[in-house]
């Protein structure tokens, strides 16, 4: 039987992939698993203080840092890393370009976040949040984030298509947005008030220029495949990306309303914060538009099931972060659990539960062997959705009594202490079911790495699955 040539180009632009793919995804994974721990065991400090605090590398002020580290520079950049590369070449139609470029920013990525965690470890923090790494740590990583950028700009540039998809919109616009934000947060020449506000600029816009494009690209591209149908509206989401790239980069310094600033300052960042209604509400409308008629399919594809779950997320924790930065409800949350719990729904529920999805999608087709054990997979969707539920709604209400007894004269601050106990402990249990989750992925994911297992001639959760294409999306699966 003949094979469509179509067909053929794009087994042949998988295979270009495969072991840049399989180095950002294997290493980032280690990092999961390295990074949940040190979280897991930070979450139980909080009601068992003086649990390992003998040991100086373990004790809270250290551990905190170097979990928020690996988590995000480790697990979710490099696992994004892989995601860049695979869609590259599928939205593009062509092969990867200078795949050696990537081989040496994945040795150099795990290199910045293994000497900068060991330094944070070691007590050797530079001291501002989600900018922690040491000077030889961070230069590691712009090398790194600098040679991957050059191997997705020239397979864009080399690609074989005419129309620009809206992944690749996102996909673009992050590798050449991060290592500039990357670069300038680091910069020597901010101090004091300005320090402050340049740590927070950084902050939000790691997620602006970095996560949150990887999490709408593969959303956008992984939806539209798996349920065989066209997104909503091509030019919806554009309308998305633009007010996106136009008003999140202005967020971040409602972090400091009440701090030292100036107050037109913070006042923008306050309006841009909920001008982000706009383009939140564009994808949201867009996604579950594209998904009606086809919730069905929610039950026989895992990819499809984190994915949603990931796009729910992102519309939740934005319209939170929307509301969070008015100066009313930020009197009350500011310094509180509650923004703990804001950022996980954003990094694990949002960003984390698509990188599972888009690993579930792209792993069987670039080491040709099918997820083994379909059960584990289910088990482990309900573990890490329930926890991560768990903990956030645990975060949320913990945190607003957290703020109402500290706003509270009448009472002393040791109360604002005590009435978060209960929720620090659904907290420790909410992460101790993500951690059983993630063990069961990567034992998943380690068992496909070596092609172990039930062998399966076809995917485990429902009918054979043949690609096909369509005009106004990369592509579709249906049911052959």
């Amino acid at each position: 039987m003949s094979v469509r040539p179509e067909l053929t180009s794009r087994i042949e632009a998988d295979d270009s992939s495969v072991g840049p793919v399989l180095f950002f995804f294997a290493t980032g994974v280690a990092w999961l698993l390295i990074g949940s721990v040190f979280g897991l065991i930070v979450a139980f400090k909080f009601s068992f203080p003086e649990w390992l605090g003998d040991t100086p590398a373990l004790t809270f002020g250290r551990l905190r840092p170097a979990h928020l580290n690996t988590v995000i520079y480790g697990w979710a950049s490099l696992a994004l890393c892989g995601v860049f590369a695979w869609l590259a070449v599928r939205l593009c139609r062509t092969t990867l370009r200078w795949k050696g470029l990537l081989y040496v920013s994945a040795v150099f990525w795990n290199l910045g976040v293994l000497y900068g965690t060991i330094e944070l470890l070691r007590g050797n923090s530079a001291g501002q949040e989600w900018l922690e790494y040491p000077t030889w740590s961070w230069i590691m990583i712009t090398v790194a984030a600098v040679l991957f950028s050059l191997s997705i700009i020239k397979t864009f540039r080399e690609r074989d298509v005419d129309h620009i998809y809206i992944s690749l919109w996102y996909m673009m616009a992050a590798v050449i947005w991060f290592p500039l934000l990357w670069v300038l947060a680091h910069l020597p020449i901010y101090s004091g008030v300005t320090q402050a506000a340049s740590n927070w600029w950084y902050a939000h816009n790691a997620l602006t220029v970095w996560f949150t494009p990887a999490g709408l690209a593969a959303a956008y591209y992984f939806i539209p495949k798996v349920i065989g149908r066209p997104i909503h509206s091509y030019y919806l989401s554009l309308i998305g990306f633009w007010t996106f790239a136009l008003f999140y980069n202005w967020n971040g310094i409602h972090h400091l309303v009440g701090g030292p600033l100036p107050t037109w300052l913070i006042s923008v960042s306050v309006v841009a914060s909920v001008l982000m209604f706009i383009p939140v509400i564009a994808v949201a409308i867009n996604h579950h538009m594209t998904m009606v008629g086809h919730f069905g399919k929610l039950k026989s594809s895992p990819t499809l099931r984190f994915i949603v779950f990931g796009a729910i997320s992102y519309t939740a924790v934005s319209m939170q972060g929307s509301i969070e930065a008015i100066r009313a409800q930020s009197e009350i949350t500011h310094f509180t659990h509650y923004t703990i719990g804001h950022a996980h729904l954003g990094l694990y529920a949002f960003v984390t539960m698509i990188m599972f999805g888009s690993i579930y999608y792209i792993m069987p087709r670039i080491v040709k062997w099918e997820w083994p054990y379909p059960r584990l997979i289910k088990i482990h969707f309900w573990l890490v959705a329930l926890g991560v539920i768990l903990y956030f709604a645990a975060m949320t209400i913990g945190g607003v009594f957290q703020g109402l007894y500290m706003n509270d004269a009448a009472k002393p601050f040791i109360d604002s202490v005590e009435v978060t106990r209960p929720y620090l402990m659904a907290r420790s249990i909410g992460g101790s079911m993500m951690l059983l989750g993630q063990i069961v992925f990567i034992y998943l994911f380690s068992l496909m790495l070596f092609r172990k297992g039930a062998f399966r001639a076809m995917p485990p959760w429902g009918s054979k699955i043949a690609e096909a294409s369509h005009p106004d999306a990369p592509g579709a699966e249906v049911a052959s």
